[in-house]
Order: structure tokens, then C-alpha cells, then sequence
């Protein structure tokens, strides 16, 4: 059983994370935890205390990052609205992205077993999410938490094609995915949801 970490630790545990990311942010794989550990104002010592390897503090990121979601999600599942919670869903992940994009991350860290186990309840939080709008008729009947899961991401990708349009572009891109979940016009989907 793992013990709490003592307040110190707790706030150099945080300055430390959000030190990594910025740092893997602008310098991607790169980045050195010399560099890190100087942007969060801490020894290299103390963080290889916190983090026995490289791979490890990339893990403690993307982890952070989708336990955030999983909390978001898990809230509105708790919501009334089930399409507007949907929609809530989505921004959060888009807001986080367009933040700090660090997707990379996740394919550096794929073969950590926490990682991979927290990405199932994302997975499964998300299903709930959709089954509930489904369910309530706010999106199509077709639509699969796998559909988006894989749509999380893309409002900012597209976005990213613009380089000189302003940071909010996404959201345009957001409010044109989720009309085309809306069941009201829709079309039968040319090809199945991928599997998990």
C-alpha cells in the first residue's frame, strides 16, 4: 500500500510534473531531466526520487493527464443532460490538448501496465458517457465510445492545419463533429467502429 506523500513532496511531485511537461512540450522526447528539474526549481536528485527513469516521469504525465479526464468524465456522468455532458466531455479533452499537446507521450509511454489500465477506464467512462446520450436520444444510435475516443483529439488536429488562425479554432471544429452525432439528418456510417 502506497503512502501519501508528505506536503513537500506532494507540491515538488506537482512543480515537477508540470515542469516535465512544459519541457517535453517545447523539446518533445528530447527533453533532459536536467532541464526539468531546473524549470521546476528542484535537484535532478529529487527527481529521480520521485522517478527511477525517464519513462517513468513520461508515464507519471500521461497518467496525470488522463486520471483528469477520468474525473471529468466520471463527474458528468452524474449530469441530467446527457448530450450536453457529452459535449462537456469532449471540450475538456480538447481544452487539455490545445494546453499543452501532448499526445506523444502517450505512444512513449503504451507499454506501461498503469497506463494501459487507466486508458480502459477512460475507455469505459467514455462508453458510459455515449450509451447515456444514446440512450436519451441526443446521439445517433450508431455512435460507439471507441468513435469517440478516437474523436477526442481530432478538433485540435485539424485546427493544427490553420498555424495562423487564433488558439480557439478547435471549438469550430468541435461543434461541427458533435452536429455530425446528432441523430437529427444522419446517414447510416459506411464502415463499423473499430474494435478496442
Amino acid at each position: 500500500m502506497n503512502r501519501p506523500l508528505r506536503a513537500d513532496a506532494a507540491r515538488n511531485r506537482r512543480l515537477l510534473l508540470a515542469a516535465a511537461a512544459d519541457e517535453f512540450a517545447e523539446h518533445g522526447l528530447e527533453a533532459s531531466i536536467a532541464d526539468i528539474a531546473k524549470r521546476a526549481g528542484i535537484g535532478k536528485g529529487t527527481v529521480f526520487r520521485h522517478f527511477a527513469t525517464k519513462e517513468d516521469l513520461i508515464a507519471a504525465i500521461v497518467l496525470d493527464r488522463v486520471e483528469a479526464l477520468i474525473e471529468t468524465g466520471e463527474d458528468l456522468l452524474r449530469s441530467e443532460n446527457s448530450g450536453e455532458a457529452l459535449l462537456e466531455f469532449l471540450t475538456a479533452a480538447a481544452q487539455q490538448r490545445q494546453q499543452r499537446d501532448l499526445s506523444f507521450l502517450q505512444r512513449a509511454s503504451a507499454g506501461n501496465a498503469e497506463v494501459s489500465r487507466l486508458q480502459a477506464r477512460l475507455q469505459e467512462t467514455i462508453d458510459q458517457l455515449v450509451e447515456r446520450a444514446r440512450e436519451d436520444g441526443a446521439v445517433r444510435d450508431d455512435v460507439t465510445g471507441t468513435d469517440l475516443f478516437l474523436l477526442m483529439c481530432a478538433p485540435n488536429y485539424i485546427a493544427g492545419y490553420a498555424h495562423t488562425a487564433a488558439p480557439e479554432l478547435w471549438r469550430r471544429y468541435l461543434a461541427i463533429i458533435f452536429d455530425g452525432l446528432r441523430p437529427e439528418g444522419a446517414h447510416p456510417l459506411p464502415h463499423p467502429a473499430p474494435e478496442r
